[in-house]
């Protein structure tokens, strides 16, 4: 089906492994983003992600069909930024550039200046030719990257942006390094702070999994969503993994089974759309983060 109809699956590391398996793409937000902006010879993309990333890929495909098979895989973090938030932000601090994480929804995107990904963040605020950020919409993020960024003041927006799933990961993680000495400590940048404290280390999901291959450690607490662990089980299986919390599941990010990815390129629906207005504001700054992650 996928061959018939010239369509292209997107996955994120957190989807279900029967979607991973089928899909074309695996990879991170810049990943997905990345391949989105170079797809040829594509009539559909069926993205398996949540929300925001299946709009990133119609903002950056405008002559596709981009399908998402569950229309309530609506990120809650995402949520939390919403247009009138950023604008509010923007007349406080009129100075400032706009950073806001790809985490956010197509209307937030309209007003920043540019995108960032957890893998690029640090890069992106540093070659802004500007001393105030306003980033959003994840705290902890925001927090790692003003830590990388001494010289530029990061204004986190809204003030308690953050990811469910990772707010779960705490004190069991003393005891897994504690239990597990010989294994390295892989820790998402939304992570609390403390937990990012303790990481040998800290980078998005397509950079664990990039640590994963490069490294000569054998042992591996993963902290982040249990989807990257079943990719590097599957693709790396040479290698041990340890969940830092075994229940850490996006529940919006599971709402694609293969029913769904199936019923989606033989039915169509579920197609996103992005008003040309905001979508034409918003490409530019995720075009200028593709640029700038260069």
């Amino acid at each position: 089906m996928k061959r018939k109809e010239k369509a292209l699956i997107l996955a994120h590391n957190y989807q279900r492994l029967e979607i991973q398996e089928i899909a074309d793409s695996i990879g991170s937000s810049l990943q997905l983003c990345q391949e989105a902006a170079k797809a040829e010879d594509v009539k559909y993309i069926v993205f398996c992600g949540v929300n925001f990333m299946a709009e990133s890929a119609a903002i950056l495909n405008p002559d596709k069909i981009v399908l998402i098979p569950d229309l309530n895989a609506i990120c809650p973090m995402a949520a939390q930024l919403p247009a009138s938030e950023v604008r509010r932000y923007k007349k406080m601090h009129t100075d400032a550039k706009v950073v806001l994480y790809v985490n956010t929804l197509a209307e937030a995107k309209a007003e920043a200046d540019v995108m960032c990904t957890s893998s690029n963040s640090i890069k992106i605020v540093n070659r802004l030719e500007a001393d105030k950020i306003l980033f959003g919409p994840d705290w902890n993020l925001a927090w790692y990257t003003a830590k990388h960024c001494p010289d530029k003041e990061i204004i986190p927006i809204p003030e308690d942006g953050y990811c469910y799933v990772h707010k779960l990961f705490g004190a069991d993680v003393i005891y897994l390094k504690e239990k597990h000495p010989d294994a390295e400590l892989l820790v998402h940048p939304e992570c609390d702070p403390e937990v990012q404290e303790l990481a040998d280390f800290i980078g998005s999901t397509g950079q664990m999994y990039n640590r994963v291959q490069t490294s000569n450690s054998k042992k591996f607490i993963i902290t982040t969503e249990i989807g990257l662990i079943d990719r590097l089980r599957r693709e790396i299986p040479e290698k041990q993994y340890i969940p830092a919390y075994k229940n850490a599941i996006c529940k919006q990010m599971k709402r694609h089974p293969l029913e769904k990815v199936y019923e989606s390129l033989v039915t169509k629906n579920h197609v996103v759309k992005v008003p040309k207005k905001i979508a034409d504001r918003a490409r530019s700054g995720i075009e200028k983060m593709l640029e700038l992650s260069k």
